[in-house]
Order: C-alpha cells, then sequence, then structure tokens
C-alpha cells in the first residue's frame, strides 16, 4: 500500500504533460547524477593508484586489468540480470538505495585488502553493489522522462560516468602522495596512501544514501500512457532469476525444462570451459578466464531460462537481432573507452613519469569535461537524428567508435605529455558521444515492463565485452610485449568489428522499433 501511495504524487506530474518536463523530473535526474559520479569514482580510482598497488602486493599488468575489469565486472554484468528483474517489479529508488550502500561499504572494505585475493574479493562486492544502479535509474528516468528526451537525459545521467571517472583521478592522485608524505612510516592503522584513498571515497556514498531514500517513485510506464500497475510478488523474479544466473545452481533452471534443457546447458558449459581453458593454458592467466568462463556460462544459462519463463521478453532482447547488434557495437565503443581511460594514468607515471596527482589532475580533469562534454553533445545530436531518421542514433554511436580511434593511437605513442593530455581529452570526448543513443534505443526496442531487463542486458555488453575483456586486454598484451605502448594499440581490433555490428543495426532497428508491441504479442504478451 506505501509503495502505491509513494508513486501516486510522481504520477501526477509525470502524466500532466508530455511537452514540459516536471521540474521534480529534474531534481530527481541530478540525485542520480550524484550517485552515478560516486560510481564511477570508486569503481575508476584504481587507475589512478595502479602502480602503488602493482608495487606494494607485486602484481603483473594483466592481473591489474583483471582487478579493474573482471573481478568487478563480470560479477556486476551477473548480479544485474536478478537486479534488472527487480528493478522491473519492486520499489526502484529503495533498490538504489540498498546497492549505494554496498558498493561504498565495499570500497572502504578494499582500502583494508593486503593481498591480490582479498582485493579481488573487495571488488567483486563493489560490482555486486554498482550493479542495482543502473537498471533502477534508465527505468526510473524512462518514467520521469518522455520519449522525445529520453536520450538527452539518459546522457545527462550517463555523464556521471565521466564526472566520476575524472574527480577519481583528482582526488585519488592527491590523497594517495599527500598520505605517503605525511606518513611515511607508522601511518595510521597500518594503511599506505592507496588503501588510504579507498576508504576516503567510499564514505560518502554510505551518506548520501539517506537522501535517495527520499526520492519519489513514479508510475512505471506512465510516461508512455501503458500505467502498469505494483507487482503481487516484486522477489519471486528476483530469486528465480538469481537460481538461474549462479551456477551450480543453473542445472535446477534447465532441469525445469527436461533432459532437452539438461543437455543443451552441459553442452553449453563445455564448450565454454573448454574455450576458457584453452585461453588460460596461452595466457597463464587462470583468474581471468575462469571469471569469464562462469560469467559466459551463466548468461548462456539466464537467457535460455528466460526464453522458457518469459518469452515476450526474451523475443524483444534476445530474439531480436537489432537489440543485439546494438549493444555489441556499443560494447566496442566500451572496449576502447573502458581500457583506455583505465591504462592512461599508469601509462603517464610509468612511461611519461609523471607524478601521480600531476597525471590525476591532467587526465582527470579534461577527461571528466570531455566526457561530459561529449556524452550530452552526443546525446543531443542523437535525438536530433533520431527525429529525421528512426536508425539515426545509431550513426552518432558509430561515429563515437570511429572519431576516438585516432586519438587512442596518439595516446599510446606519444611520449610528449602535452600530446597525450590532448589526446586523452579527446579520445574521452567522442567515445563518450556514443552511450546516450545506444542506451536510449534498446529502451525503445522494449515495452515498459522490460527496461531493467533491457538496462542489464545492455550492461552485459559493456562489461563483459567492454570492461571485463578490454583493460584486461591491453594488460595482457603489455605483460606479454613488455610494452604499455603495445597493449594500448591492441585495443585499436575493436574498431572494424563495432562497425560491421553498428551497420546490421542500423538496417535493422527501424522495423524491430515499429514492431515491438506486435512481436510481443505473438510471443502471448497480454497488452
Amino acid at each position: 500500500m506505501s509503495t502505491t501511495q509513494s508513486e501516486m504524487p510522481a504520477a501526477a506530474e509525470t502524466a500532466a504533460s508530455t511537452d514540459k518536463v516536471p521540474a521534480y523530473s529534474w531534481y530527481a535526474l541530478s540525485v542520480l547524477v550524484i550517485i552515478y559520479v560516486l560510481n564511477f569514482v570508486d569503481r575508476n580510482i584504481i587507475s589512478i593508484l595502479a602502480e602503488d598497488i602493482k608495487a606494494d602486493l607485486g602484481l603483473r599488468d594483466d592481473q591489474i586489468g583483471f582487478l579493474y575489469g573482471t573481478a568487478f565486472g563480470v560479477f556486476y554484468a551477473l548480479f544485474g540480470i536478478p537486479l534488472g528483474k527487480l528493478a522491473d517489479s519492486w520499489h526502484r529508488v529503495r533498490l538504489m538505495t540498498v546497492g549505494l550502500a554496498v558498493w561504498s561499504a565495499f570500497t572502504v572494505l578494499s582500502g583494508f585488502a593486503k593481498s591480490f585475493a582479498a582485493l579481488s574479493v573487495a571488488r567483486i562486492g563493489v560490482g555486486v553493489g554498482e550493479a542495482t544502479a543502473s537498471p533502477s535509474a534508465y527505468s526510473l528516468i524512462s518514467d520521469w522522462f518522455p520519449k522525445k528526451m529520453r536520450a538527452t537525459a539518459l546522457a545527462i545521467y550517463s555523464s556521471g560516468l565521466y564526472l566520476g571517472g575524472g574527480v577519481s583521478l583528482l582526488i585519488g592522485g592527491a590523497i594517495v602522495e599527500r598520505w605517503n608524505e605525511a606518513y611515511p612510516v607508522d601511518a595510521p592503522l597500518g594503511l599506505v596512501g592507496w588503501q588510504a584513498a579507498f576508504i576516503i571515497v567510499g564514505l560518502p556514498g554510505l551518506l548520501l544514501a539517506m537522501l535517495v531514500f527520499t526520492l519519489r517513485e513514479p508510475v512505471r510506464g506512465a510516461s508512455e500512457g501503458i500505467a502498469t500497475p505494483p507487482a503481487k510478488d516484486p522477489f519471486r523474479g528476483f530469486f528465480r532469476e538469481l537460481i538461474a544466473v549462479i551456477p551450480p545452481f543453473t542445472l535446477i533452471g534447465a532441469a525445469q525444462a527436461g533432459v532437452r534443457g539438461i543437455v543443451i546447458n552441459l553442452v553449453g558449459a563445455a564448450v565454454i570451459g573448454a574455450v576458457a581453458f584453452g585461453m588460460a593454458l596461452v595466457t597463464e592467466s587462470y583468474q581471468q578466464w575462469i571469471a569469464i568462463g562462469i560469467g559466459y556460462y551463466a548468461i548462456f544459462s539466464w537467457a535460455s531460462t528466460l526464453k522458457r519463463r518469459d518469452a515476450p521478453t526474451f523475443k524483444l532482447i534476445w530474439g531480436t537481432p537489432a537489440f543485439l547488434t546494438t549493444i555489441l557495437g556499443y560494447g566496442m565503443v566500451a572496449f576502447m573507452s573502458y581500457a583506455a581511460s583505465f591504462w592512461a594514468a599508469p601509462y603517464a607515471i610509468r612511461i611519461l613519469e609523471e607524478a601521480p596527482s600531476t597525471a590525476g589532475w591532467w587526465i582527470g580533469g579534461p577527461g571528466a569535461l570531455g566526457g561530459f562534454l561529449g556524452v550530452i553533445l552526443g546525446g543531443r545530436m542523437a535525438d536530433w537524428m533520431r527525429a529525421r531518421n528512426p536508425a539515426g542514433r545509431l550513426v552518432v554511436v558509430a561515429f563515437g567508435l570511429v572519431a576516438a580511434a585516432p586519438f587512442l593511437f596518439l595516446m599510446f605513442t606519444t611520449n610528449d605529455p602535452t600530446v597525450f593530455y590532448i589526446a586523452a581529452f579527446l579520445q574521452s570526448m567522442f567515445g563518450s558521444s556514443a552511450l546516450g543513443g545506444a542506451a536510449a534505443t534498446t529502451q525503445d526496442l522494449v515495452l515498459p515492463r522490460m527496461r531493467g531487463t533491457a538496462t542489464a542486458t545492455f550492461f552485459l555488453a559493456t562489461t563483459l565485452v567492454g570492461l571485463a575483456l578490454g583493460p584486461y586486454m591491453a594488460g595482457q598484451v603489455s605483460t606479454m610485449a613488455d610494452s604499455l605502448s603495445t597493449g594500448g594499440l591492441s585495443l585499436l581490433i575493436a574498431v572494424p568489428i563495432g562497425l560491421i555490428l553498428l551497420a546490421i543495426a542500423y538496417r535493422t532497428v527501424p522495423e524491430a522499433e515499429r514492431s515491438v508491441q506486435e512481436r510481443a504479442r505473438e510471443a502471448g504478451e497480454e497488452i
């Protein structure tokens, strides 16, 4: 009863006008942006701390890439699925509040890690907590803003990614230098600078969670005239998805489809396991490929279960080439962007011999500005293109992929710090321009009740393709070639792959969007 009452004021605001966005929607969006800033501060601060962590714990570049990308990204992606389902059925504001408190607490715990294993566990915890944020936020924004403003609103929200990434470098570099200077020996609790940085950036999130809890929940689907009442048993779907995606419980879900379901599941596990084992033997990065194998097998199991349990959602997401090529095409942008943003600071410190505070200032500040400008201008351009061409947003996504590539090349080949910082700024600006258009396209290809699941699936591409593979691959190539420059340049393989995927999406998105309700009905949806 309380959930329904809390939804009503926001529903009145949303329904009042499709032309003028209520002031409360802009206020709520500003709070979500702050959350996303903290999200990426806690996620990305390891970049500026990487050289200190590597020296203190005796790690290799591939292990550093694993900590930043895979340890975080795989579990972020996996838990994003059940949490995305929960965002489709439960109180989204409460879900974000709990998630913010969880990931902030694990960021603080990262500061007490004294081994590679302990830091890996803490990074996994951060990933699980942060998995609540975007499924809830994307769904809320889609109800607070009309369709014609959606890419702009999502782009504004996504600006927190770049602001948070930049802020993390600015304050991380300053904290680690000043802490180490102030406490060369006998530091409080025996902490070194990188540990103190984790603790200091994690604590504010615990306080912000109290403000987030006060946000009003809008009526789901009201912005498009498809108001959806609250689910009677919101946690049922969450636990079903949780079991469906976490091995070995995935076999339970497979068994519900009979012998054929078990056979398909085991064959999928065998194929994925064989590929992961082969990659582990080649690279000698066993933790990386065990995690990747678990992640890809879990996604395979979840998609198989989703097909049986919710055929309309499966059809509009996994059964729609337009959706898949959109998220994988953007995944190639994320592959380059995540890796370039992470390895920029280690390159500046190690190769260009810049101080951490200097690197943090000149990468973090301009990088945040470039990312912010790119995502806002890219979102506005995507909306402008969408009004003139049903697939116009994808042109902006492709532009972000291609335009960023020359500056990534320049970043990892120059020996001039000034040239490096300018290239990093431009790479961040152009790469970020793709996000709003890609995110808005995925939301337009599903029904309102499916938005949280669609968002979780979208983030599978940005995490299991972009975050879990990009930073690691650059680190692995760097380790094998003993050259961070070579590692950075290896990321350019994403450009031709991404262009092929986006070309397919461009041809298929208009018809897929036009036929959303029709195809959902064919799969059994009651509309």
